[in-house]
């Protein structure tokens, strides 16, 4: 049987924790305030999916090498899947409104529609609709 998580929790280090917090609330996340403190705030995905944005220097404590400078190199993309194609539109409008940045086209491929964009720190983001009805079976 395959490895199944109940939880997932993604870490991000970020430069300024609050103004960070302040992005992403204008998209229409939320956070747990339980897991959340001066150093750390835990945005909630969904009710198993979680992304802990660490401050960089407690992001620091964890590892052993330098925290990766995600403005020059991609250190990887944070893909979210959408209810509808408006949904896409709306999260990345509001992610662009909010003061992140546009990394790619938008590109739509009949059955899966994506949006993308770059947070204040840097890191990737796409959001994606994929209408199932429209995916080969195979």
């Amino acid at each position: 049987m395959a490895y199944q998580s109940n939880y997932t929790y993604l870490n991000l280090p970020v430069k300024d924790l609050n103004r960070t917090k302040e992005f992403f609330s204008a998209i229409g996340f939320g956070f747990n305030s339980q897991f959340s403190d001066d150093n750390s705030a835990c945005m909630v995905i969904n009710d198993h999916t979680f992304v802990q944005l660490l401050t960089e220097s407690y992001f620091q404590t964890f590892i052993n090498k330098p925290v990766a400078d995600v403005v020059s190199a991609a250190a990887g993309i944070i893909a979210l899947s959408a209810d509808s194609r408006e949904h896409v539109d709306e999260l990345a409008d509001k992610a662009l409104s909010a003061g992140g940045k546009q990394f790619k086209d938008p590109a739509d491929h009949g059955f899966m529609y994506v949006r993308s964009f770059e947070d204040l720190d840097g890191h990737l983001w796409e959001i994606a609709y994929m209408d199932m009805s429209a995916v080969s079976q195979n």
